[in-house]
């Protein structure tokens, strides 16, 4: 198991751009896959996208690809979110999890996961 902590969400204007962080403890960090999720208002949990242990291999659902990007830094055991082109649709509160695949896309299979941020983009 891992602690994990988000931090960065905020409220954004259509279009505009936010970077969210992930703060990770534990020196199993570098073991895990990492993910995001999120969850609007009266809908369920969704993927995001997923970030190998390494770092070589990323994936994102097809609603956020080209605009999103995850990123990893093990040496600082934190992993990134860079939100562009945010739209009001992107809307919700953003999760970060760790998990033992990178192929893995259900919230089910991910062991560990942070409180949450904050996402709000004003149309």
């Amino acid at each position: 198991q891992v602690q994990l902590v988000e931090s960065g969400g905020g409220l954004v204007q259509a279009g505009g751009s936010l970077r969210l962080s992930c703060a990770a403890s534990g020196r199993t960090f570098i073991n895990y896959a990492m993910a995001w999720f999120r969850q609007a208002p009266g809908k369920e949990r969704e993927f995001v996208a997923v970030i190998s242990w390494s770092g070589g291999y990323t994936g994102y659902a097809d609603s956020v690809k080209g605009r999103f990007t995850i990123s990893r830094d093990n040496g600082k055991n934190a992993v990134y979110l860079q939100m562009n082109s945010l739209k009001a649709e992107d809307t919700a509160v953003y999760y970060c999890a760790a998990g033992f695949s990178s192929s893995n896309r259900r919230d089910s299979d991910f062991h560990s996961w942070g409180q949450g941020t904050q996402v709000t983009v004003s149309s």
